[in-house]
């Protein structure tokens, strides 16, 4: 058994690697929902209380699910805080969330251009609510070097459930033996494993994953 990213997976000495597959948040961008709150209120007890309304909610996760409008979420949200501060605040820190809570990490820009100068396919596979469809250019270093982007939503499915990866495979018609995906969350490396592909645990450090990087 080799031992790729710290987990054990079959002998795939005989495949050929193709594509690298990218997560988004803590891979290719940095991500902090506590930024917004920070931004917009100076009490402590108060960031909190709002920030766990919203960024730490089960809506959080339904819309990266892509099970459950936007509204629909907020109103869920709102309705755990209590005075009218509360709810205007929470709202505000909604609206404006992905304008402020990612950005690039600027080193992932060569990385990711070293692997297209040699050949790879570039994806994106991330859970992410459909908001980012509206931004994720902005944020995603080297953007336009990728070949492919898809987020849960789109697909009513999140990492690390089988159907996510399947539906990736399907949207850019791609072999998983032949990917090489990269993930900062152990479960979501594990079930991209079981599904077929070669997998990276990214625990931060550029240089780190440049280096594995150029062994494939």
């Amino acid at each position: 058994m080799d031992r790729i990213g710290g987990f054990g997976e079959p002998d795939r000495k005989d495949i050929m690697t193709k594509n690298i597959v990218f997560d988004m948040g803590k891979v290719l961008t940095q991500y902090d929902s506590g930024r917004i709150c920070r931004k917009l209120m100076a009490d402590p007890d108060l960031r909190h209380k709002v920030q766990s309304a919203v960024f730490f909610s089960p809506e959080w996760i339904f819309l990266d699910m892509g099970v459950i409008p936007e509204p629909e979420a907020l109103a869920l949200m709102t309705g755990r805080l209590h005075t009218p501060r509360e709810k205007a605040l929470a709202e505000e820190c909604f609206a404006q969330w992905h304008e402020h809570c990612m950005w690039p990490i600027e080193d992932m820009a060569d990385v990711v251009a070293r692997c297209k100068e040699r050949g790879f396919g570039l994806y994106v596979c991330s859970n992410a609510s459909l908001r980012l469809l509206t931004c994720y250019t902005k944020v995603i270093p080297a953007i336009e070097l990728f070949d492919g982007v898809l987020f849960s939503a789109e697909v009513k499915a999140i990492k690390p459930q089988r159907e996510m990866y399947g539906r990736f495979f399907e949207r850019f018609s791609l072999n998983p033996a032949e990917c090489f995906f990269i993930d900062d969350l152990e479960s979501n490396v594990r079930g991209s494993i079981a599904c077929g592909m070669d997998a990276w645990h990214h625990d931060g450090d550029v240089e780190k994953l440049r280096r594995k990087l150029e062994t494939l």
